[in-house]
């Protein structure tokens, strides 16, 4: 399930789950604060669609397919220092939580998720402020 980020004039925010439900639960709440979405069901297709247009946030699960998403942070922190990243996982142990943090996380969600707990989020990290 890949969907492109691509508009002109919004925030764009790469959601990377491979659950279809979490990923639908994001689309509705991002879009209703005026934000493109997109999707990447594992690491592979997150890399590409990164590379390709780069988002400004990144929902990142923590358990992929093909691999574990706080994995990639330092990369990305290196690479595109201006996106910020929330982990989200199901595995939300303090030890989780802060290795999240220490890999360079902006956030951490555990799951399961609630609209005030994603948007309460949204809010810490000001996303009205983000680079479209």
């Amino acid at each position: 399930m890949k969907k492109s980020i691509r508009a002109k004039g919004q925030a764009k925010v790469l959601i990377v789950d491979d659950e279809a439900d979490i990923c639908f639960l994001f689309d509705r709440i991002l879009r209703k604060r005026n934000l493109q979405t997109g999707f990447a069901s594992n690491l592979a297709e997150a890399m590409e669609s990164i590379e390709s247009e780069t988002p400004s946030l990144i929902f990142l699960d923590n358990c992929l397919p093909d691999g574990q998403g706080m994995d990639i942070i330092p990369y990305l922190k290196l690479h595109y220092p201006g996106t910020h990243i929330i982990v989200v996982t199901a595995n939300d142990s303090l030890m989780d939580k802060k290795r999240a943090f220490q890999q360079g996380a902006d956030d951490f969600l555990g799951k399961p998720l609630s609209l005030a707990l994603i948007n309460n989020t949204l809010d810490k990290i000001k996303l009205r402020n983000l680079p479209v």
